[in-house]
């Protein structure tokens, strides 16, 4: 992962978040705030660990505040993770991702939410999400799952099957209500334009 890389996936997260990339709105939110805290630490371990001399000096210490946050909000991704741009987490608490799950840009983790390893079974592995995903509290994801994009998972539902693009899930197990997508759920998606160095002063007088 390169700088520029690095700072885009930040800032993409915030403005999720938040709506805007101000550098004050940013420093307020690591002190202060409580996922985007975790999502910083998230990304930049995952910067850290891919860098050959940074992995053994910097990125200790970064896992060890990843480590302290894990216990304090209640909130278990591995630096690891494969997770794209604009990843949201609503509500800290009761968040846990197994390291080898793969999640697409734009996805949402509401409280509660599990993407879980199966251990032995024709669904054996890991879970993969497509963009555009929305989880709601309680959600499980079982297994080598692949959730297609612009899904929305509803509370409490347990998926241990293959969802195609556009379908609302709920239930347990979980099934397939409607392909009304996830639409209205995940929002704030448009920050390519914001981060655009051309659009960021237009942006900002906007918000």
């Amino acid at each position: 992962m390169t700088d520029l890389k690095w700072n885009y996936l930040i800032r993409s997260d915030l403005y999720r978040i938040t709506g805007n990339i101000r550098l004050r709105t940013l420093l307020y939110h690591l002190l202060f705030g409580e996922a985007y805290r975790y999502n910083f630490w998230l990304r930049t371990g995952y910067f850290l660990r891919n860098r050959p001399l940074l992995k053994y000096t910097a990125y200790p210490l970064v896992w060890l505040i990843l480590r302290r946050l894990s216990f304090q909000l209640g909130i278990s991704i591995p630096a690891g993770t494969r997770i794209g741009s604009g990843l949201y987490i609503g509500h800290f608490g009761g968040i846990v991702v197994s390291g080898r799950s793969v999640i697409g840009k734009n996805c949402n983790l509401s409280h509660g939410v599990t993407l879980g390893q199966a251990n032995r079974g024709p669904n054996k592995g890991y879970p993969t999400l497509g963009d555009n995903v929305y989880l709601g509290p309680g959600a499980k994801v079982v297994g080598a799952v692949h959730i297609g994009s612009n899904v929305a998972i509803g509370a409490n539902c347990v998926v241990t099957k293959d969802v195609p693009d556009h379908a609302v899930v709920v239930g347990v197990p979980g099934r397939v209500i409607s392909y009304k997508g996830s639409a209205g759920y995940v929002n704030r998606t448009d920050y390519d334009e914001c981060l655009n160095p051309a659009r960021q002063i237009a942006c900002q007088q906007k918000d």
